[in-house]
């Protein structure tokens, strides 16, 4: 039982240091995508811009 005194707080600080990393990791810029716009330009959009007329105007 004398353990669970020094595990909480260790688990406390361990958790408090992932943070931390996280953030530091945020700010810095490690999780900015820098191939996705390369890669979106030459991706070809499938859905069509310009929408065909309809049949029942080409009729009149």
């Amino acid at each position: 039982m004398e353990i669970i005194y020094l595990l909480i707080p260790l688990s406390l600080l361990l958790v408090g240091l992932m943070v931390w990393v996280f953030f530091w990791a945020v700010r810095s810029g490690q999780f900015d995508d820098l191939e996705g716009p390369a890669h979106r330009i030459l991706m070809d959009d499938d859905s069509p811009t310009i929408e065909p007329p309809d049949e029942e105007e080409d009729k009149k």
